[in-house]
C-alpha cells in the first residue's frame, strides 16, 4: 500500500502555491497517497496563537516580503508579490476543491490552475464565475461543482478539516503530515523527502 500524507492548505496561501510543484514531485517520486484537506486559515491562526498578516508587527510583514522574493527565485517562479485580488475570502475556492474531491476528481490540475490564477494572473477566486471557468478549463463540471461548493455539506467538511488540523497540531499552510509528523511550510518539503527516503520512524515532540 502507498504511504499517505495529509496535505493541509488554503488557496489563499502564497506558501502553498510556492511549494506545490515540488510537493507534487515528492508525491510522484515516493508514490504517496495525498489526503487533500483545504482549511480555513484565519481560524487556525487565532486558535493556535498566530496572527493574520495585517495584524503582525511591521518588521514581520517586511521580512515576509523579502522571503517571498527569495523563494520566488529559489523555486523558479514568476508571480506578483501583492496580487490585485488578494487577500480574498477563500471559502468558495477551497470549497470547490472539496467538491471536486467529493465527486471523485483528481484535484491537482485545479490546484495548479488556481494557485497560478491568484499569484500569477491576479484573478479573483472569490468570484463564482471565475471559479466556474477555471474548473471548466481543467475539464471539470464547473457550474455543478461551484454550486456544490457553497453547500452546507461542503461547509461541514471544511469545518471537519479544521478540527482535524487542530487535532494534528497543524497551525498554518501548507502543512504535510506523514505518520503523525508535522512538516510546516513549503521550506520543509526537502525534509519530508528525506524522511520518506530514509524510511525512519516519525519524530515526536518531547514536551
Amino acid at each position: 500500500m502507498p504511504r499517505q500524507v495529509d496535505y493541509y492548505f488554503s488557496l489563499q496561501s502564497p506558501w502553498a502555491y510556492i511549494g506545490h510543484k515540488l510537493f507534487r514531485e515528492v508525491v510522484q517520486t515516493y508514490d504517496l497517497q495525498v489526503n487533500h484537506k483545504p482549511v480555513v486559515l484565519i481560524d487556525l491562526f487565532s486558535e493556535t496563537g498566530g496572527l493574520p498578516l495585517m495584524k503582525r508587527h511591521p518588521v514581520r510583514q517586511r521580512y515576509r516580503m523579502v522571503e517571498l522574493q527569495r523563494w520566488r527565485d529559489k523555486r523558479g517562479l514568476n508571480f506578483h508579490l501583492q496580487p490585485a485580488n488578494w487577500p480574498f475570502n477563500a471559502r468558495l475556492a477551497d470549497g470547490l476543491v472539496i467538491a471536486a474531491l467529493e465527486a471523485g476528481h483528481d484535484p491537482d490540475p485545479l490546484l495548479c490552475r488556481a494557485f497560478a490564477g491568484v499569484w500569477e494572473d491576479q484573478l479573483n477566486l472569490a468570484d463564482p464565475a471565475v471559479l466556474t471557468r477555471m474548473a471548466d478549463d481543467c475539464g471539470l463540471p464547473g457550474k455543478q461543482l461551484v454550486e456544490r461548493s457553497g453547500s452546507d455539506e461542503i461547509s461541514a467538511t471544511y469545518e471537519q478539516n479544521r478540527q482535524d488540523a487542530l487535532a494534528a497540531d497543524v497551525f498554518g499552510s501548507p502543512v504535510y503530515v506523514l505518520d503523525g509528523e508535522v512538516f510546516w511550510g513549503q521550506d520543509r518539503i526537502e525534509l519530508l523527502a528525506d524522511a520518506l527516503k530514509s524510511g525512519r520512524k516519525p519524530y515526536r515532540s518531547q514536551v
